[in-house]
């Protein structure tokens, strides 16, 4: 079992000043994410504190001395303080009733005379409903979370669970972060609610996925907590992997669903996803989750060398167009969609390299990558090559002289751009039209094969193709 922390909760003086001032008209507690990172050891980027035993109007006059308040609907008993660059969030303890389907469907009532116990009841995971008692200093642990963040367990908290269909994905994003297990009432809870995953606006849908690709440490654990409940059947281009077989002279660990899982474990233990920023990791993410999408259309078993072997050719480019239909799906947005589609689509650039590429095709290759990046192409490759146990997760020979000539040419980070531009076409004095493409793509052709690197050198190429059509 996991050591926790022992110390008091910290946060700053002015933030501390503020719960002070609530702890004397009512009793303030830490709840949520934050007492659960805490005892984690980990940092939380939020602060959520359920207001006990005072009315709205009393809560609102205090916090008011503190800063400017955002009030979330009185009935929902939710104010929104800034304090020390933090937004944190007073609530009311409330009592729900369900009127309507979907995530929103719910009559929702502030009640400041509920106890702790009733308040935890209405959370979601066990883990979750941990309070930090802020005048006592003390944890007030109704429904045991400790215990079962300790042990790692995912455990719903009551029957009001089924209510929410969001929760499920939430389980599937606290899984991967967490890597907990899930236990079996919590599973069926789940599975109990399938058929309301429509129910979800497809915004709070990404925002789950986003937490799994940005935060986890495990991504494996989640996409396994939705194959046990059942939701992977809403997410098909993944659902299609299970079961896909692979050759096991390449991959002896399984079919392309366990493939893909181990890829993203890989993934998130290297440093390009350590050291990345928010949308590079959600291009990473995504380009191994997306992967091999298009193994299960294209896998069939042909003879090579007079045996019979699962192939899956052209799954690369097969792969493409799935994977922008499952990012729309989720409600991921449009900049990281065109990048993963070319980490699909050249993911296994390096294969057929076996000696040191020429200038023109590593050139080639960065331009048909773009507008991800070469470094982010090769940690993709990286997390495939490793997620094949127990083969060697060592770069490949071919991926080795891929990285050392885009680093050599200085493409591991940025594409060729064309030299010549409609503007210079113009210039000569022709009128746009749609031979514009055909001429500029044909020039940046001369350009990647090294035939020119400035405009001036690129004249008798700019003449020529001008010619051909204007002659």
């Amino acid at each position: 079992m996991k050591a926790f922390q022992s110390n008091k909760f910290s946060v700053t003086p002015e933030i501390a000043e503020l719960l002070d001032a609530v702890a004397e008209v009512a009793l303030p507690m830490i709840a949520g994410g934050a007492v659960r990172d805490w005892l984690l050891g980990k940092e939380s980027k939020d602060l959520d504190v359920e207001v006990f035993g005072c009315s709205w109007e009393a809560l609102i006059q205090v916090l008011e001395m503190y800063g400017k308040v955002s009030v979330v609907g009185k009935s929902f008993g939710v104010a929104k303080v800034n304090c020390s660059d933090l937004e944190i969030d007073f609530a009311l303890p409330r009592s729900e009733i369900k009127t309507a389907d979907g995530h929103r469907g719910f009559d929702i009532t502030s009640d400041p005379n509920l106890d702790p116990q009733q308040a935890a009841l209405r959370r979601d995971f066990t883990l979750n409903a941990i309070f930090y008692n802020w005048k006592d200093k003390r944890l007030v642990d109704p429904l045991n979370g400790r215990s079962d963040l300790g042990n790692r367990v995912l455990k719903h908290c009551s029957s009001a669970f089924s209510e929410d269909p969001l929760r499920v994905l939430r389980g599937f994003q606290f899984c991967s972060r967490f890597q907990l297990t899930t236990a079996e009432e919590t599973l069926i809870s789940c599975r109990n609610i399938l058929d309301d995953f429509d129910q979800l606006p497809t915004e709070r849908v990404w925002m789950e996925w986003e937490k799994w690709a940005t935060r986890s440490t495990k991504p494996s654990l989640g996409l396994k907590f939705l194959q046990a409940t059942g939701w992977l059947a809403h997410f098909p281009e993944i659902n299609a992997l299970v079961d896909c077989p692979q050759d096991p002279k390449w991959h002896p660990e399984g079919d392309v669903f366990v493939h893909t899982g181990h890829c993203l474990d890989a993934l998130v233990e290297s440093d390009p996803f350590k050291n990345a920023d928010r949308l590079d990791r959600l291009t990473l993410m995504f380009g191994v989750l997306c992967h091999d999408f298009g193994k299960p259309q294209t896998t069939v078993k042909r003879l090579k060398q007079g045996e019979p072997r699962w192939v899956s050719p052209r799954h690369d480019q097969e792969g493409m167009p799935l994977s922008e239909s499952f990012l729309l799906s989720i409600g991921a947005p449009a900049s990281i969609i065109p990048k993963v589609q070319a980490l699909v689509g050249s993911h296994m650039a390096s294969i057929q390299i076996k000696s040191s590429p020429s200038l023109p095709q590593v050139r080639r290759l960065a331009s048909r990558v773009s507008p991800a990046t070469m470094n982010q192409l090769f940690a993709v490759i990286r997390a495939d090559l490793a997620g094949r146990p127990p083969l060697s997760p060592e770069p490949s020979q071919g991926l080795l002289l891929l990285e050392e000539a885009a680093s050599e040419e200085k493409l591991s980070e940025n594409a060729p751009q064309p030299i010549v531009l409609g503007r210079h076409l113009i210039e000569r004095g022709l009128q746009p039209g749609t031979y514009f493409k055909i001429i500029l793509d044909e020039l940046f052709e001369h350009q990647l094969d090294g035939h020119f690197s400035s405009l001036g050198e690129g004249e008798p190429y700019i003449e020529k193709s001008c010619k051909r059509y204007f002659s």
